[in-house]
């Protein structure tokens, strides 16, 4: 009797830890343009600092499964942020800003 409580444990217990308990949310982290702004300011500012409000308004496009937010260029010198983030899992694909 004992050694079935003990192979029944074991095999709770493993049915236990084979659970998924990740959440995927149906249109992704970044479902949406004012989403991938504001995740794209977040990333930047603790980058770039003050210098990324230089090239507001932010711009996002959604390009497949990415998000593309960039800066906006106000005169014929300097550079803007850039970043690639993934609408599906929020990962950064590429950052930097521009000279």
């Amino acid at each position: 009797m004992k050694s079935f409580k003990v192979i029944l444990f074991i095999i709770l217990l493993t049915a236990c830890s084979k659970k998924d308990f990740t959440y995927q949310p149906t249109h992704g982290y970044v479902p949406d343009e004012n989403t991938a702004l504001k995740v794209a300011e977040a990333l930047w500012f603790p980058v770039y600092g003050d210098l990324i409000y230089e090239s507001t308004p932010f711009v996002a496009r959604q390009q497949g499964d990415t998000w593309i937010v960039t800066g906006t260029l106000h005169t014929e010198f300097g550079g803007v942020p850039y970043i690639e983030i993934s609408k599906v899992d929020c990962r950064v694909l590429k950052m930097y800003h521009g000279k």
